[in-house]
């Protein structure tokens, strides 16, 4: 049956569909449901279907001119999961102009709420979209030139339920030595300006489907260990003074941070070793204890290790008075350089791209390097 490019078929029969027409309409829904069915059922064919021409189908219907209804937020879905897990899609994606239609479509969102829960859902897996296609480095540069930075900036700014679609695809468009661009633009369109805030104060959940407090100060921390990793010259000197502004109040936010992510690895490590003592020695494989290192990841380790990579590094990049601050919090609260020390080790260790040797050597050396002066 695939063989036969049933996709292919099914693309024609989606472009001779007149919506208006309710049974017609009913016929998009259903033609849908039947791609959704074969995904689940063949992975692979995710990447026919791109190649036979539904991808761009799909970006057609989704940036038509006509009332939000059930198949445009059908054809959102059905797109996140082609952009799941494919490169190739990916690709495909940037090079038929997929991150403009993207972008075009969440701007409404800018300074409008999803009017229900289904336009809110769309709104989420067109976010979800970007995210994915931004894993596809050359991606970036596509999200860069349409203005992205810029789009998501706004929706930061403009504190609707897009802000935390934006927080998120920034995150996936500044992460690694591929977001280097966009990291020196969002400090040049006075980006600093809205991630801070956020920094400071975590906004409370106000919706069901908003992100946690963890997530979002996760996505905040990583933007912000991204641009200390990836900005040089001005921009990096705007952002390190940022740490100094108001008698160092971003300095204390971060080490609140420090203890409170410090806390909750404290409380998995616990658990974990809890379960170890049952064990035998010879019980515990490698496996096993990639599984303890991803629990406690997911637990509060990633953070706390963003958190630790931030306050080392300005430690050592910026004026001598973050040190002092840090040193003096840290006497205060009972903490100790060689907890941070060893979180930084640890991270170190598992840090990096696995697919470019030199690039990982290259970050943990430098990271090595500011623990040493810590």
């Amino acid at each position: 049956m695939l063989e036969a490019q049933v996709i292919a078929l099914l693309v024609q029969n989606l472009e001779r569909l007149d919506e208006s027409v309710k049974e017609e309409a009913e016929g998009v829904h259903n033609t849908l449901a039947i791609v959704e069915n074969l995904a689940e059922f063949k992975v692979d064919m995710c990447i026919d279907a791109t190649e036979q021409g539904l991808m761009q189908w799909i970006l057609k219907r989704i940036k038509a001119k006509m009332p939000f209804d059930a198949n445009k937020l059908y054809c959102s879905e059905i797109l996140s999961i082609l952009l799941q897990r494919h490169d190739e899609n990916r690709q495909a994606l940037g090079a038929i102009e997929g991150i403009d239609v993207l972008l075009q479509q969440l701007a409404y969102f800018k300074r409008n709420d999803p009017s229900n829960s289904e336009e809110h859902e769309m709104m989420e897996n067109l976010f979800d979209c970007l995210c994915s296609s931004l894993m596809f480095a050359a991606n970036r540069e596509r999200f860069l030139k349409g203005e992205g930075l810029q789009l998501m900036n706004l929706m930061l700014r403009e504190k609707k339920m897009s802000r935390n679609g934006a927080l998120k695809v920034l995150d996936h468009a500044m992460c690694n030595a591929e977001g280097a661009d966009n990291c020196n633009k969002f400090v040049d369109i006075l980006g600093l300006r809205s991630i801070f805030p956020l920094f400071m104060k975590t906004p409370k959940k106000n919706w069901k489907k908003g992100l946690s407090v963890e997530q979002h100060e996760e996505h905040v921390c990583s933007i912000i260990a991204s641009m200390l990793k990836n900005c040089k010259g001005t921009q990096r000197q705007r952002l390190l003074n940022k740490f100094t502004e108001n008698d160092h109040e971003k300095v204390d936010r971060l080490m609140e941070l420090h203890f409170k992510y410090l806390d909750k690895v404290h409380v998995i490590d616990l658990q974990i070793e809890k379960e170890k003592s049952k064990l035998e020695d010879d019980e515990i494989e490698v496996t096993m204890e990639e599984e303890f290192y991803l629990r406690r990841l997911e637990g509060g380790l990633f953070t706390l290790q963003l958190i630790d990579y931030i306050m080392v590094d300005i430690c050592c990049s910026g004026p001598a008075s973050i040190k002092q601050r840090v040193l003096q919090i840290l006497n205060l609260r009972g903490g100790s350089i060689k907890t941070i020390r060893n979180v930084m080790r640890e991270y170190a260790g598992n840090m990096g791209d696995a697919n470019d040797t030199a690039l990982r050597e290259a970050e943990q050396q430098r990271l090595l390097q500011f623990v040493d002066r810590f």
